[in-house]
């Protein structure tokens, strides 16, 4: 099992977007964000599931805003940026943690343009249209926190959707190029790369013997909880991390070392 999600005080008061936070990791997240004190928008495709994921927040007292948005789409994206800050000011703590798409693993002949153009669109053009957006009230204001989502398919061939992997690649090289571009402007930028995260979506889809299986894989021996990528994530938006800018953490149990 993961270990308690720690609490990182110098987050409290401070604005919060994530981006697919209505459920899986992005909603453990968005729960961690509000326990540290951080007002929280959560985006989604799902109504329904933002809507429970806000709620959950409130349950514990904490500050939540629906934002949803398709962050595929730029309009959608600049749209959702002016509802936050309608409501709760420029976010200074953005994670990009939006994914999907239609790809399937299969050989590279037989990978449909549409569904090609969909795992690019919906992982590496929705990063993209996300820091466009936010990263200039970030910039005008002199500092900010940014974590990107990437996977154990871009670090490595592991049978992930060719499209997916290159997309997930494309995000930590993204990264790279953002924090580089904007350290001197007391932003940071990092990636987070996990690994088999049992989600209660993957859950659904991965039977016990499965899950299982897969153990061996691992050497630390168990699946990746939600939890575990919400923990890294809180360290690399707070300042307990604030010599640190452009990486990519592996949170995947040890089945990535670089």
């Amino acid at each position: 099992m993961s270990s308690p999600i720690p609490v990182y005080p110098d987050l409290q008061g401070k604005v919060a977007l994530v981006t697919g936070g209505s459920r899986g990791i992005g909603a453990a997240a968005c729960l961690a964000l509000a326990r540290c004190g951080a007002k929280v928008a959560v985006n989604g495709r799902d109504g329904d599931a933002i809507d429970a994921t806000v709620a959950a927040i409130r349950e514990q007292d904490g500050a939540a805003f629906a934002a949803p948005a398709d962050c595929s789409s730029l309009a959608a994206v600049q749209a959702m940026r002016a509802a936050i800050e309608d409501h709760f000011g420029a976010p200074e703590l953005l994670l990009a943690f939006a994914g999907g798409g239609s790809g399937r693993p299969m050989p590279l002949a037989e990978i449909t343009e549409e569904d090609w153009r969909s795992s690019i669109d919906h992982n590496l053009t929705s990063t993209f249209f996300t820091l466009k957006c936010f990263l200039p009230a970030m910039i005008a204001r002199g500092h900010g926190s940014i974590v990107t989502m990437a996977s154990a398919g871009g670090r490595v061939a592991s049978g992930a959707p060719a499209g997916y992997g290159a997309a997930k690649a494309g995000v930590i090289m993204l990264t790279r190029h953002a924090a580089n571009e904007v350290g001197r402007q007391g932003i940071r930028v990092n990636c987070i790369s996990p690994s088999a995260v049992l989600t209660e979506r993957t859950a659904q889809r991965m039977p016990p013997a499965q899950q299982q299986a897969m153990l061996g894989a691992f050497p630390l021996g168990r699946l990746g909880q939600p939890d575990d990528i919400a923990s890294a994530a809180l360290f690399l938006l707070s300042e307990s991390s604030s010599w640190i800018t452009g990486i990519t953490l592996d949170v995947a149990g040890g089945r990535v070392m670089n």
